[in-house]
């Protein structure tokens, strides 16, 4: 039987980057499929709706090649600590927008 304590410090990272991972996703279909809702709850046309979907791909594609270089100069556990704690906070900021404007700058 292999050391516990070895197995949880090489399995644990895993199953951390894997729920990251899976949050994310998540959230990606959460807002596709509720994109009308978040319309009609902050009064935006069907064209502002769109741009909702369309910052977070924004941040995504410029974020993305950045991550490679952020690693080396930071730490992979420090950059996805910070991603983690940066998604969660603009999550809330969301949650907590009060126009459509709002909701496209924290998303």
């Amino acid at each position: 039987m292999p050391d516990t304590a070895a197995w949880l410090k090489s399995i644990l990272p895993f199953v951390v980057m894997c729920f990251g991972g899976f949050m994310a996703l998540l959230d990606i279909q959460i807002v596709a499929s509720s994109l009308q809702d978040i319309g009609g709850g902050l009064s935006a046309a069907q064209d502002q709706i769109s741009w909702v979907q369309t910052a977070y791909l924004i941040a995504e594609i410029i974020v993305i090649p950045l991550s490679g270089w952020l690693t080396r100069v930071f730490s992979t556990r420090w950059l996805f600590a910070a991603s983690a704690a940066g998604f969660t906070v603009t999550s809330l900021l969301c949650a907590l927008a009060w126009n459509i404007e709002t909701m496209i700058l924290f998303r």
